[in-house]
């Protein structure tokens, strides 16, 4: 089977929980090929290329950073059909209407592929009158009413990055059969714009289109801050078309995709109020590699008994500030307690702060007036002498902790659970499925809540070796690698079984594969009609 692996910065380039998830699927898939249709958010990230095993047959990149002005200018018949399905595409965005942002959507790139690239023609004069024109139609928002000039160019702007895809020149089957409408399923390893190649494949291809999403695109815009620049505060109009934009692509995505993939119930969710049918849609749980925390998991040490862990990026969503008041009120009942911060990457401002923090609530304690005074917190590296490896990190404590206000699916708290540790979670994203009755939850931003849950394991050792026992087998059941890849070679087979939606009525595997090999196997024997037994070629 031919497997074309939809990416928008990651794999095969970034690093991440997102480009291992890819490479271990790609890995654990040896029976097919994959074609990998990468889009880049940086020239940093395509200089380092992870090594690709064999059965990945092709690399297309294409760049949502570099100016993409190829020269094209349209005639004046194209210029009238670029601004018909202009408009309907921010007709649809601005008013919320669903068909005719598919119009537009669908319009733009029939042009794209007859004509050559949108660069020009979506940076022109026209499509700013005509983005204006429906920002102040009857029935649009207040903010979207509201965009002055320099908001209609920023979005513009934005706008022609995000429909790159559409000029691109993946799609058309070339002599040596390579291209997204040649492939028998399109995998988009993320929805909103890294699934957009594989809409259009389905569109003018008919080829399946299989969607993952282990954090939902939609979310994630709303949780970042569009169009600011350094130190500067964006502004309502642009992140009003933006959000509108993306609401209505994914609403796109979910409902011509044909099968969805979230990773967590918290993700379909998201699908299923915008649009998604239950009739699509199967949770795959991400895959972790169990080995590399079988050591401590196995172990029969379960970590100091008077220390807490903590593991993961220092940033403000991840609420240290929170964890290090509970953390106080532990110390105040428990003395001996410690608490262990392993950083896996971090916001330096943040950290910075959180040191600070750290350093006004815990005064360096000494046991008398010669020795020298510890904080009972530390701040560590994972890589560092006292932990270099992420198992050794979550083996430091009996506990491990997680204080987040924002998260999607908590790879770290699965991580711990693989290492059978109890833990302590705040009720966020998809925590409580993940840790099914094996560890406690308690509400975000409470940090009294927060101690009193750490003080009821710290207290009492069996409780917490039972959950952390329990833990584990609950990972290893839904959390490894193996699960994860055994569900997607099920889905491909069912988009397969389903029977081909292309509009030439394609069989699948009609084509072997040695029919794509450059020679004599272009033309084999088995393509050619047999010769008619009563004709004089044949006697």
């Amino acid at each position: 089977m031919r497997i074309g692996l939809l990416t928008e910065g990651g794999y095969p380039y970034a690093t991440g929980e997102a480009r291992l998830w890819c490479d271990r699927l790609v890995r654990g898939l040896p029976q097919h090929e994959f074609e990998l249709y990468a889009l880049s958010r940086s020239a940093e990230q395509e200089r380092t290329r992870l090594p690709l095993p064999e059965h990945v047959t092709r690399v297309r990149t294409a760049a949502l950073w570099a100016p993409a002005d190829d020269g094209r200018t349209y005639s004046r018949r194209e210029r009238r059909r670029f601004a018909d399905c202009f408009t309907e595409l921010v007709h649809g965005t601005c008013a919320a209407a669903p068909e005719a942002f598919a119009t537009g959507l669908y319009g733009l790139a029939g042009l794209a592929r007859e004509q050559g690239g949108l660069y020009a023609a979506l940076r022109s004069e026209s499509a700013v009158r005509a983005l204006e024109a429906a920002c102040r139609a009857p029935g649009t928002s207040r903010s979207v009413q509201a965009a002055q000039v320099t908001d209609l160019l920023r979005f513009v702007d934005e706008l022609e990055a995000m429909l790159r895809p559409l000029s691109l020149d993946w799609y058309e089957e070339n002599a040596r059969g390579e291209g997204l409408g040649a492939v028998d399923v399109c995998h988009a390893a993320a929805g909103g714009v890294a699934a957009l190649p594989g809409l259009l494949a389905k569109r003018f291809f008919g080829v399946p289109l299989l969607v993952t999403e282990y954090g939902v695109q939609l979310r994630a815009h709303y949780l970042t801050h569009l169009g600011a620049g350094e130190g500067e505060e964006p502004r309502p109009a642009v992140r009003a078309l933006l959000g509108a934009f993306h609401l209505r692509l994914a609403s796109e995505i979910y409902a011509r995709a044909d099968f969805l993939t979230p990773g967590n119930a918290h993700a379909r969710r998201w699908q299923e109020r915008c649009g998604a049918t239950r009739d699509r849609l199967r949770t795959v749980h991400p895959g972790m590699e169990a080995d590399r925390f079988a050591t401590v998991g196995e172990a029969a040490d379960r970590g100091d008994p008077d220390t807490l862990v903590w593991v993961g990026r220092v940033e403000p969503a991840k609420d240290l500030v929170a964890l290090l008041h509970a953390f106080a009120e532990v110390r105040r009942a428990e003395p001996r307690a410690r608490l262990r911060i392993f950083t896996t990457a971090a916001d330096p401002g943040y950290l910075a702060d959180c040191r600070s923090l750290a350093a006004q609530l815990f005064p360096d304690e000494a046991a008398d007036c010669v020795t020298v005074g510890e904080n009972p917190v530390a701040f560590e590296e994972i890589g560092g002498p006292e932990a270099p490896s992420a198992a050794e990190a979550y083996g430091a404590g009996r506990v491990v902790v997680l204080s987040s206000v924002i998260e999607g699916f908590p790879v770290t708290l699965a991580e711990a659970m693989l290492c059978g540790r109890a833990t302590v979670s705040t009720d966020v994203g998809a925590v409580r499925e993940v840790i099914g009755g094996t560890g406690l939850v308690v509400p975000p931003r409470n940090p009294r809540a927060l101690a009193e849950a750490c003080l009821s394991l710290l207290g009492d050792t069996e409780r917490a070796q039972r959950l952390g026992a329990a833990a584990r087998a609950r990972a290893l059941e839904l959390f490894t690698v193996e699960q994860n890849i055994t569900a997607f070679q099920e889905i491909y087979l069912r988009l397969l079984a389903k029977g081909s939606g292309r509009p030439d009525g394609g069989v699948p595997f009609a084509r072997p594969p040695e029919a794509r090999v450059p020679g004599h196997w272009t033309s084999p024997t088995w393509a050619k009609p047999a010769p008619d037994p009563t004709s004089e070629a044949a006697v």
